[in-house]
């Protein structure tokens, strides 16, 4: 090859590199239950969209329908040459550890769990202080001094769900009672509306007037046997309080989105790390709106706020179930 050719070729290949960098869309991984499960998934969904509103860019997406597509999604975005690619949930964890490398100049983002790799970007919640402030809530509104917990999967990241919302409600109603159940042991326990209606049928009938889920899909069927009791449920990750107008007494919202968006927003070059987002980072919070305002009174909203202040400020310390696998409210 003469010294013209060679630098044309040299010249085609480093545009070649820049318009696959310019044109590189970023991706999205859906857990299992899909990105249309009205919590967790949508949640992501949301950010994603917004993302694409803001910018006028598309991305590319997949939904999972099970585990031996995991590992499969990632390679085959990462391999046509999708960057960033974020994935939604703690499940990808393992997977991902061992993919990570394989691409080292695709950087990845993690929601719900840490993946200590140069080009991983890990995003964990404080979930933990937000259901604190929706257990407060419902501690103070309860009329039998009965409410319930429905988690998804029993795994330690929902019984730290669980642990804040106890907290919550033991902290301003030392008599309350809280049942807690989990809907299984495998994914499947993320989208069975059906088993999350018998549970809160259950805890309903052993007196429960509220009844709190973190069960993703599942908790579709919470808030229905709810609202078709005439109880009150509480939603969680995305604002749920539309889905039974009056029924829902508020959402723990888990700001997915956000994270979902900055990932895609910092593209290639978003750096790598751990970011934690609590109630200080306005990660996770709970939901008011013109569905829940008349069920929520003046002084249960003082009574929550104050808390809310105190976590910010350094003087409420809710506990963390994942620190040391208890919870000493229980």
């Amino acid at each position: 090859m003469t010294r013209i050719g060679a630098m044309l070729a040299v010249g085609v290949s480093a545009l070649l590199l820049v318009a696959t960098s310019v044109l590189a869309e970023p991706a999205i991984i859906y857990d299992i239950g899909g990105k249309f499960d009205k919590s967790f998934n949508e949640s992501a969904y949301t950010g994603a969209e917004s993302w694409k509103a803001k910018t006028g860019s598309e991305y590319r997406e997949i939904e999972i329908q099970s585990e031996a597509q995991r590992e499969q999604a990632i390679r085959r975005l990462a391999s046509g040459g999708s960057n960033p690619i974020v994935m939604t949930g703690f499940s990808f964890q393992s997977i991902l550890s061992a993919v990570a490398p394989d691409f080292p100049d695709t950087k990845f983002t993690i929601i719900d769990s840490v993946v200590d790799q140069p080009n991983v970007r890990s995003v964990v919640f404080s979930e933990h202080e937000g259901s604190y402030l929706v257990g407060v809530i419902a501690g103070l509104t309860t009329k039998s001094n009965i409410v319930g917990f429905v988690g998804g999967m029993d795994v330690p990241l929902i019984r730290r769900f669980a642990c804040g919302y106890v907290q919550g409600v033991k902290d301003v109603n030392a008599d309350a009672q809280i049942i807690q159940q989990m809907t299984g042991n495998d994914p499947s326990a993320w989208n069975d509306p059906v088993k999350g209606s018998e549970i809160t049928k259950s805890q309903i009938a052993s007196g429960a007037d509220i009844v709190y889920h973190a069960a993703g899909g599942t908790g579709v069927g919470v808030l229905q046997a709810a609202h078709d009791a005439g109880i009150l449920g509480i939603g969680v990750d995305s604002n749920q309080n539309h889905l039974h107008p009056g029924s829902v007494l508020t959402s723990m919202i888990k700001r997915v989105s956000v994270a979902v968006e900055d990932a895609f927003s910092g593209g290639a070059d978003a750096p790598a790390g751990v970011y934690v987002l609590g109630v200080a980072e306005d990660g996770v919070g709970y939901s008011m709106d013109e569905h829940n305002a008349p069920l929520i009174s003046e002084e249960v909203m003082m009574a929550v706020e104050a808390r809310r202040d105190a976590i910010i400020d350094g003087s409420l310390s809710v506990h963390n179930y994942t620190t040391d696998d208890s919870c000493p409210a229980s």
